[in-house]
């Protein structure tokens, strides 16, 4: 028996279909209408609904969900040393909750899976599987205080991927460091080294502004971070680099030879005027994965996959000059499969075998009344709010815009702000 079966439902490419979910998978894909050969516990009319591919958020710090609005108008190095002084008072309470709400958020406009980046990954993974939501958590290695405060965090990491290992296929471990500014030469090949032993990726900031560039030129005898890192043996297929930003040519070569996944975050980029010349066509271009993350709310103050596409679109096309940049279809990849791809995961298709990880597009409503392509109107046109439901591992996290547990989480999240110091 099927465990759900979307009966006539649009197809992002054009068309209708059935569409038969088991066991967390698209199990089938007839005509629509089909007779199954089996029956579903669940048969849904989806005469008004179109089926997208669930968007993979490839770069977030999921309980900043709670520090929105804390670093307004501000440069990013003044930024990021308010984030790190009230970073410094938070605690798992903080970053469970936190990651709840950001859950919430993720699932409402159209969210499956999330590769988050932040403090106490323990409970953040916790919270995006009680959510429902695929969670890489990643362990975040930064500067510390002291050798003995090094070897304890190396400790801790090891000991958080040997729990990995017991995990449900909903989550994964990812190694982590923060940035090549905030983390010594040692601890990044150790991260390094930790990440290809195990067959993981390894999640980090590179080249997010102009000044972190010209400081390591300065510091590194005139190398750039990308070289840097390939000098000291960081760069592999494993590296999934936020931002990306500020690069060289050699850069670009760099990244494409090595199949970097280059992950771009276009709303934090321009609120926090790191820059917006993302170089999204050489990327691909020298065989880079090229995708779209929200960053956290500290920055981007939203999690919002669909407003963060069509902002990437709208750049991409305005500063080259050329409106056929950056085409409809590459943008759900970058926004979708790409990501997914670079996480190990069949997720980002709706077809046969893949990840049941989608949402149900409701278009009975004037954002999809022209005859526009379906992808033109959701990208351009149409806002979160017109996802109706989200699937996850074949279940429903989202009916009709409702989502399960919505109100505990809210006041919850509200009681541990108030405990924060966050200005």
């Amino acid at each position: 028996m099927y465990d759900i079966i979307l009966k006539n439902i649009g197809l992002v490419e054009g068309g209708r279909a059935d569409i038969l979910i088991k066991s967390g998978k698209i199990t089938k894909i007839l005509p629509p209408n089909s007779p199954p050969a089996e029956q579903g516990r669940e048969i849904i009319d989806c005469r008004h609904f179109t089926a997208v591919p669930g968007f993979v958020n490839m770069h977030t710090h999921a309980a900043m969900s709670l520090m929105r609005g804390v670093g307004e108008d501000m440069l990013f190095h003044d930024w990021m040393q308010k984030i790190w002084r009230i970073e410094e008072h938070l605690n798992e309470e903080f970053v469970y909750w936190g990651t709840k709400v950001a859950c919430l958020e993720m699932i409402k406009s159209g969210t499956t899976t999330f590769n988050d980046h932040y403090w106490f990954p323990r409970y953040g993974r916790k919270a995006g599987v009680e959510e429902g939501l695929r969670t890489i958590s990643s362990f975040v290695i930064i500067n510390k205080a002291n050798e003995k405060e090094d070897m304890a965090d190396r400790e801790l990491c090891l000991r958080f991927y040997e729990e990995s290992k017991s995990w449900s296929e909903l989550s994964k471990f990812s190694m982590a460091f923060h940035a090549p500014y905030s983390v010594s030469e040692d601890k990044m090949i150790w991260a390094a080294e930790f990440a290809q032993k195990h067959n993981l990726a390894l999640h980090i900031h590179l080249s997010e502004t102009q000044k972190e560039v010209n400081d390591c030129k300065a510091q590194h005898g005139g190398l750039s971070p990308v070289e840097y890192l390939d000098r000291i043996g960081v760069l592999g297929p494993w590296l999934i680099a936020a931002h990306t930003l500020w690069l060289s040519e050699k850069d670009i070569e760099l990244l494409g030879k090595h199949k970097v996944c280059c992950v771009h975050n276009i709303n934090s980029n321009l609120k926090i005027s790191s820059g917006y010349h993302f170089q999204y066509k050489e990327l691909s271009e020298a065989g880079c994965s090229v995708c779209i993350g929200t960053d956290g709310c500290a920055s981007s103050n939203n999690l919002d996959m669909l407003e963060a596409t069509k902002t990437t679109a709208l750049l991409q096309k305005a500063w080259r000059f050329d409106p056929s940049a950056c085409p409809l279809d590459d943008l759900l990849d970058m926004a979708t499969v790409n990501g997914a791809k670079a996480l190990g995961l069949a997720s980002g298709r709706i077809e046969e075998g893949w990840n049941a990880d989608l949402m149900l597009v409701d278009t009975n409503n004037l954002h999809f009344l022209s005859p526009g392509s379906f992808a033109a109107n959701f990208i351009y046109s149409a806002h979160s709010d017109c996802i109706d439901s989200l699937i996850c591992d074949g279940k429903f996290l989202m009916r009709n815009r409702k989502v399960e547990g919505e109100q505990e989480i809210l006041e919850n999240a509200a009681k541990v702000i108030s405990q924060i110091k966050l200005d």
